[in-house]
């Protein structure tokens, strides 16, 4: 299923008063028809006989500027554009019928960055390594055409388009025709909330943007004068990842910067065209936020009056596990210190949950509620992109943990009750970090977002001689995965304990219940002893620094982190940092 438009080159631009088309050699006027939409008056090429350059000339300018809905950005965001038409590629995925997220793991991992290559195409080769982790959907960190060679992707400008340095359209469309093939679903992070410093022409065309400000610039205009086509501009791009490239499911970036005071908000609005889209597919399409506010209303069904989304990122399982590995308390970890605040977000869902949230000095979330909420709506890790590469030195866990802790932040994650993710690497405690870098071809955009880190940074209490300067190519590059770790004897034993526990995951319901109620802990914060019940399994962690033996009744030891686990007569022995998992018998 391919998305209908208008014509090829018809564009919304209700700012302009004059409009010429750049396309080929030739220059086309254009005149305006219904709603600020303009076509052209003169002959075109036919863009289904090949590929056509194209772009825009507003008013009397002599540069003409990107299609809004470029799909191909082949000289870069500044450039014209070049048609594409997805309905051109041989799919082989007749026969996949999707994959829910509900009882599925999720690997978070950045393009440029995940192989030596940094292409789609490099990526297909590494998805039986994946499958070995028990990973059922590849999430992929924005990839729409960005200003420069390398980027996280949140300086996307560029929508509709696949950045050409990970191989463009036509290897996105095989990267998915080949997870699909191997069993594994895609999740493509979108960003509808902010347009990157470089290259967004929008403005020029309407009203995409208004008043008022969010972490990155000026709002998305979504509720004022000529939002209703902005609105469908980022519908349509939500509806094109799914029809067009055959995506699984969308997250949703930082939701909580989308400004809608319309009577049905954007992400609403966005459910139902997407679960009508689902039914006409026959194939679950599933839509998932990031959301700094802990509020249940998004991932509450629209008849229970909510927005409808499918699920969200959940920060207070991160920091919860973060802290009682790493007793890391600074900054908005500060809550987080007690044993008590993981056991409360196992149980809840969020720790805050209408509570005082002493980073933001005011009251803030809202209660879950948990008779009625599966756990899997929660997507939870012990690592990801922003909890990595946010910190001033984008280091994981890895630097300060030992093997054990990592196998227990493992543990944690993929024996919970909630939905769990991966970040790239961690399934071999990788040494690399993961650093925020760009390649912004304006020197004074350069340093003002090396500025804006050390900035940044200061509220956490990090020493900012330390960052490293994100527009140095050695940022970027030291960020890109050593596989050879894999072969040392640390990543081979770390890539067990995920082979194991993804194991456990396929052969053992409990771990895949997603029933709150099912679900209880107990700690002991002298000892810092957790225990997690999972109906009749226990997750067991000492997060303390001397061994710990803890009674528990007849058990079958299923996974320990480390061979000085052992059950004893009424207990179970667990050496420091150690942790395991156990069916209790009846």
């Amino acid at each position: 299923m391919t998305l209908p438009r208008r014509g090829p080159f018809d564009v919304w631009a209700p700012r302009a008063t004059r409009l010429r088309l750049s396309v080929a050699d030739a220059i086309v006027d254009m005149h305006q028809t219904d709603g600020g939409w303009w076509t052209p008056s003169g002959t075109t090429p036919d863009p289904t006989t090949g590929d056509v350059d194209y772009g825009y000339l507003i008013d009397d300018a002599d540069a003409p500027r990107p299609d809004p809905r470029s799909r191909r950005q082949p000289e870069g965001v500044h450039q014209r554009s070049r048609t594409h038409r997805p309905e051109s590629f041989s799919w082989s995925d007749d026969t996949w019928t999707g994959r829910q997220l509900a009882g599925a793991v999720v690997y978070e991992l950045h393009l440029g960055t995940f192989t030596p290559e940094g292409t789609l195409d490099a990526a297909l080769g590494r998805l039986d390594h994946l499958r070995s982790i028990g990973v059922d959907l590849v999430e992929l960190m924005p990839v729409n055409s960005f200003n420069g060679t390398h980027n996280w992707g949140y300086d996307g400008v560029a929508w509709y388009a696949v950045d050409e340095t990970y191989g463009g359209p036509e290897a996105y469309q095989r990267f998915v025709d080949g997870c699909h093939a191997a069993g594994l679903g895609v999740v493509q992070d979108v960003v509808y909330n902010h347009l990157g410093p470089s290259g967004n022409y929008l403005p020029l065309f309407g009203p995409y943007l208004k008043d008022g400000r969010n972490t990155w610039g000026d709002l998305v205009n979504l509720d004022g004068e000529g939002s209703a086509e902005v609105r469908r501009y980022v519908i349509d791009n939500a509806l094109m990842w799914f029809a067009d490239f055959h995506v699984d499911a969308l997250r949703l970036d930082a939701v909580h910067a989308l400004h809608d005071e319309s009577p049905t908000h954007l992400l609403e609005e966005l459910a139902i065209e997407v679960a009508a889209l689902s039914a006409h597919l026959g194939r679950p399409l599933t839509l998932i936020a990031e959301s700094d506010l802990n509020d249940p209303r998004l991932i509450t069904p629209r008849e229970a009056h909510g927005y409808g989304l499918d699920a969200q990122w959940s920060d207070d399982f991160h920091h919860a596990v973060h802290v009682a590995l790493t007793r890391e308390t600074t900054g908005y970890y500060a809550d987080f210190e007690p044993l008590a605040a993981l056991a409360k977000v196992v149980e809840k869902g969020f720790f805050h949950d209408g509570t005082f949230s002493s980073f933001r000095g005011s009251n803030h979330g809202a209660a879950v509620d948990t008779a009625a909420m599966p756990t899997w709506r929660l997507v939870v890790c012990s690592q990801n992109h922003d909890q990595i590469g946010n910190r001033a030195v984008g280091d994981r866990i890895t630097d300060v943990l030992d093997d054990d802790q990592l196998a227990c932040a493992a543990l944690l994650t993929l024996a919970g009750p909630f939905t769990p993710m991966l970040f790239q690497g961690e399934e071999w405690a990788a040494r690399t970090p993961f650093q925020f870098f760009t390649s912004h071809t304006e020197p004074e955009l350069g340093k003002a977002t090396a500025e804006g880190r050390i900035a940044e940074f200061a509220q956490m209490g990090w020493d900012p001689a330390v960052v490293p300067d994100p527009q140095d190519p050695a940022t970027f590059e030291r960020s890109k995965l050593d596989w050879s770790e894999l072969d040392e004897p640390r990543g081979a034993r770390m890539l067990q304990v995920y082979r194991d526990l993804a194991r456990l995951r396929r052969e053992l319901p409990e771990l895949t219940d997603p029933s709150f109620a099912r679900t209880s802990c107990e700690v002991d914060e002298e000892t810092r002893f957790f225990t997690m019940r999972r109906g009749g399994l226990d997750v067991l962690v000492n997060f303390g620094d001397t061994e710990v033996t803890a009674p528990i009744g007849p058990a079958t030891l299923l996974f320990e982190t480390e061979s000085g686990v052992g059950l004893t007569e009424g207990g179970i022995r667990l050496p420091a940092h150690a942790g395991a998992l156990v069916r209790l018998t009846p």
